[in-house]
């Protein structure tokens, strides 16, 4: 395990492999632990970077008054403590509203952009009703005796995900900290990232499960498709929100192909 603190957060991530830097960012209420399928598979041709975001994994916890920026000035830090350069980020839901911010604060940091069935924030990409209604749900987790606290997020899977996956979300659900999910959800509710999207000047995988119910392709990545100049969809068919964790072998080709283009 790597390290590295930032404004008094000690922020941890996982370094593996040799290459050009590939920068994993994973969604609300798992960690690094998300993304196993990628190192393993990625790391022999890339410095595969995984974090776990501050409030989750073995990082320190989030202040009440985290805001977006925060999230991506820690991000900004493990990839510059890496020290090998731009890299390719990629983020998957929550996380890629991150990197897009990322991308706002820190644009010198990015080679390349991964979405994966991502938004321009809840606000950017949904419909107000959407928004409430999820707002609602999350609040419903939220407020729950501590003994009775097991956060899930619906909607994950197109079809029976793997077993080993299954186990290890419900693992990341346990170790989730009522903190973390509230800030994320009050950020995530708020946030509009539409004014970045025409700026972004990086080539841009949007990367996407053609049945992903909670960032549903016509929705959500096509105007994302539209907005960013240098964007390029691509749509796994059969395939839910978790693309990563349903599809491995197909996504880990995608994105090795995109990168390895770009490098």
């Amino acid at each position: 395990m790597h390290a590295v603190r930032v404004g008094g957060i000690e922020v941890a991530y996982d370094r593996v492999g040799q290459g050009p830097p590939l920068v994993l960012v994973h969604g609300a209420m798992t960690d690094a632990r998300l993304w196993r399928a990628q190192v393993a598979e990625l790391a022999d041709e890339f410095t595969v970077i995984a974090w776990d975001e501050p409030g989750s994994g073995r990082s320190s916890d989030v202040r009440p008054s985290f805001v977006l920026a925060d999230y991506a000035r820690c991000l900004a830090a493990v990839v510059e403590d890496a020290g090998l350069g731009p890299a390719h980020v990629v983020g998957t839901g929550w996380g890629g509203t991150v990197v897009l911010e990322l991308y706002r604060h820190h644009a010198g940091l990015v080679r390349t952009l991964v979405l994966v069935g991502t938004y321009a924030g809840w606000k950017g990409s949904l419909s107000a009703a959407e928004v409430r209604a999820r707002v609602e749900g999350a609040e419903r987790m939220l407020d729950v005796p501590d003994e009775e606290f097991a956060p899930t997020m619906p909607a994950l899977f197109a079809g029976r995900p793997p077993a080993e996956a299954v186990r290890t979300l419900s693992l990341m659900s346990a170790d989730t900290r009522r903190l973390s999910m509230r800030t994320e959800l009050t950020i995530m509710a708020e946030a509009d990232l539409r004014d970045l999207l025409p700026g972004i000047e990086v080539p841009t995988l949007l990367l996407w499960g053609e049945l992903d119910m909670r960032s549903p392709v016509e929705q959500v990545a096509r105007p994302l498709l539209e907005a960013i100049p240098r964007a390029t969809l691509v749509v796994l068919p059969g395939v839910g929100h978790l693309s990563n964790v349903e599809a491995p072998e197909t996504f880990n080709r995608t994105v090795r192909e995109f990168c390895r283009a770009q490098s």
